[in-house]
């Protein structure tokens, strides 16, 4: 009988050769697989939490997946406000008596031939995407001022962004002239039967329940024009149905992941329990 480490360990590896789940909702596979093989980026707009990411890490598996590489397939960095240059492309660091040069995940990827995932591009400093701009037109190029080098993108390398163009300020908004640089997915939220599916697969709830928590995202999201400042995610709708899964009863669920997590405002909160009560009796 195997130890339990090595069950452990065989079940990391199957996890990782297997693709992540993604239910597809229109033809941005295709896309995405296109803009590729021509080394176009891609730059992915929606709505928090609607599937942006895991898009993102089933299409590196399927066009990397089979590959190994020493840094992984993909590399994710969730921009914000003090994301700089240098950590994206790298800086010299103190290791014992010298000063030894650190890539960073950019510059990992650009090397290394992986997709460099930036979420929330536009969170991140002016000076960060300076730095993009070379790899977004033909030349495909990195320029590291502080080693005096400028790397040629690897073959495999891609680079994908994306930002919630319905929750950033017009200050945080990309410039045209850099949107022009990608070829542009967008994202949605899914209908409500593949809303369903997404959520009975990543939770274990069953269908039928799955179908009434996507009922009751599709109709808290038509409380945004009354002042709901974001829809339901299809991630919290998940997080309901674990909770479900784990023995709270559905409306207590609901409560403490939408009524509570989406706005603090008393009127709304009570409006999104009214759904959740005519919705789920129990």
């Amino acid at each position: 009988m195997s130890s339990k480490p090595g069950n452990k360990a065989a079940d990391q590896r199957a996890a990782h050769s297997a693709p992540p789940y993604y239910l597809p909702i229109g033809d941005e596979i295709e896309v995405f697989e296109c803009a590729y093989r021509l080394s176009l980026p891609v730059l992915l707009k929606g709505p928090t939490g609607c599937g942006k990411t895991r898009f993102v890490e089933y299409m590196s598996w399927r066009l990397l997946g089979g590959r190994a590489k020493q840094h992984g397939n993909l590399i994710t960095v969730a921009c914000n406000e003090d994301l700089t240059g240098s950590d994206l492309v790298g800086r010299y660091l103190i290791h014992g008596d010298e000063t030894v040069w650190m890539d960073g995940p950019l510059t990992q990827a650009v090397r290394n031939g992986a997709i460099c995932y930036l979420d929330e591009i536009v969170e991140a400093r002016k000076d960060t995407m300076v730095l993009i701009h070379p790899l977004t037109d033909h030349r495909r190029i990195l320029p590291i001022d502080k080693l005096g080098e400028t790397i040629r993108a690897h073959d495999d390398f891609m680079l994908v962004v994306s930002y919630n163009p319905g929750y950033q300020s017009v200050l945080k908004d990309l410039k045209p002239s850099t949107r022009q640089r990608f070829v542009t997915l967008e994202f949605g939220y899914p209908a409500r039967e593949q809303e369903a599916e997404i959520v009975a697969h990543e939770s274990g709830l069953d269908l039928e329940r799955s179908v009434d928590l996507a009922h009751l995202g599709e109709r808290v999201r038509e409380l945004r024009s009354g002042g709901l400042e974001e829809g339901v995610s299809t991630r919290l709708l998940i997080y309901a149905a674990q909770l479900i899964v784990e023995g709270l009863s559905p409306r207590r669920a609901c409560e403490a992941t939408m009524v509570r997590g989406l706005t603090d405002d008393p009127q709304t909160q009570a409006a999104i329990s009214e759904l959740v009560t005519a919705l789920f009796a129990e």
